[in-house]
């Protein structure tokens, strides 16, 4: 018989996790010949298991890890971006305000600057301050109309230039001009702080205060102010700041529900994908346990209708094959932190229960493997321990690199592989050795 497979020095010895219920008792199992001392002793069917040696404990106290079949569901929006319907209708509002003040620059400033051109002093300032404003119109249009969020460096530098050539546009009105019809800088600035910080609510409001700040302290310090210049100044302050800031109000209001709908869709889209997920999952086990018993239902129906004769060894290998099947494709829906280790005891189970001594041997720490590789991997185990007549050993090895399954028994049988999970086997004087290798991709 070949040697049988070496396992790590200082590995943990076998833990065995069972979900089975007690079995009947059995006569006692003859212990392996020659096994290393660091394997599991044999388990005694129908009873507890001898005291484990003292070696190190595998590492079987991990967190479970999710089966490969499952699918977590992926977030409609990656972290740190914005909800697509809250983009599309930031862009619209700036696409309109930008429209606005695209229209109220020269439809409504124009004329009163040209008009009251040698009332100012000097000119030639109130001039570059219309060319400035003009020019952050323009460049913020580079952005806005291709439906692209200002750039913060942008949006601060713009809000600095407005706020200075509407200091300049007001420092060149005449004394007695504030606030009217020469004084045409005061109501566009808004426009222009709102397209520049329309989706910064705080600096926008900020920007406003300073704003209006400005031009009162200009207002103020420029000389005598008369009882109806105060009038015409609350009149015009009160309407044009109320409007712009109701306006910035609107603004956010739009943007909070956007974002709001926007999660709800993601939720909804979340939930959806869960959904699709379980059924899916619940699809492929009704499809695992329709294969599963399509090879048990004719071994049933020939028990029922007396063509199989369960007092032949072969019935009754059959009869055992079909159980450790079933048992280890129920182990493959378990949570439990090591599947792998799961499975392979539920095969063990079955043997146990025939009265086949069974030792088990586990090293290295658990290793995500997809559930049809894992099929593959116990396959044999199950074909082998089914076969066995006395008494069998399993040793199972994880690594990052390879993950190997081997069993030695007393019996013999035949053993098919894939291309997946190559499976090698040697017979020789009534033993069989089997070892199932599988390398994580």
């Amino acid at each position: 018989m070949p040697d049988t497979p070496p396992e790590p020095t200082g590995a943990a010895s076998a833990k065995r996790l069972s979900a089975a219920t007690p079995p009947e008792p059995a006569a006692p199992p003859r212990q392996l010949a020659a096994e290393p001392t660091s394997a599991t002793p044999p388990r005694q069917p129908g009873g507890a298991a001898p005291p484990e040696p003292a070696v190190a404990p595998t590492s079987l106290g991990q967190l479970p890890a999710e089966p490969a079949s499952a699918t977590r569901p992926r977030p409609s929006t990656p972290p740190g971006r914005p909800a697509e319907p809250a983009v599309r209708l930031a862009a619209a509002i700036r696409i309109v305000l930008l429209g606005v003040t695209a229209v109220i620059q020269p439809g409504l400033g124009l004329a009163p600057l040209l008009r009251h051109q040698s009332a100012y002093r000097p000119p030639l300032a109130a001039d570059l301050a219309f060319l400035v404003l003009a020019g952050v119109t323009v460049t913020c249009a580079w952005w806005v109309l291709r439906r692209k969020p200002l750039p913060l460096a942008v949006s601060v530098v713009g809000t600095l230039v407005v706020l200075a050539a509407s200091s300049v546009a007001t420092a060149a009105l005449p004394p007695d001009s504030f606030f009217r019809e020469p004084h045409w800088s005061f109501g566009l600035v808004g426009w222009h702080l709102l397209v520049l910080l329309a989706d910064r609510l705080p600096a926008l409001l900020t920007a406003l205060a300073l704003h209006v700040g400005a031009s009162v302290a200009q207002f103020l310090v420029a000389g005598p102010v008369a009882r109806t210049e105060f009038g015409d100044a609350a009149i015009v302050l009160f309407g044009v700041t109320v409007f712009q800031v109701a306006v910035a109000g609107l603004f956010g209001l739009l943007d909070r529900r956007s974002n709001e709908a926007a999660a709800a869709a993601a939720e909804r889209d979340r939930l959806a994908t869960r959904a699709a997920v379980a059924a899916q999952a619940g699809e492929a086990l009704r499809t695992g346990f329709a294969e599963q018993l399509g090879a048990t239902l004719p071994l049933l129906a020939g028990l029922a209708d007396g063509t199989v004769d369960p007092r032949t060894a072969e019935a009754r290998a059959r009869c055992g094959l079909a159980a450790a099947q079933l048992r280890r494709l129920f182990a493959e829906n378990d949570d439990v932190p090591d599947p792998l280790v799961h499975e392979v005891t539920a095969c063990l189970d079955v043997a146990e229960r025939r009265g086949v001594a069974v030792a088990l041997a586990v090293s290295g720490d658990p290793v995500d493997v997809p559930a049809p590789a894992r099929r593959e991997l116990t396959g044999p185990v199950l074909t082998a321990l089914a076969a066995a007549r006395t008494r069998a050993r399993v040793s199972v090895l994880r690594t990052p690199e390879l993950v190997r399954v081997a069993v030695v028994a007393d019996g013999t049988s035949e053993f098919s592989g894939s291309a997946a999970v190559p499976v090698a086997s040697h017979s020789r004087d009534g033993q069989t050795w089997m070892e199932a290798r599988w390398r994580p991709e």
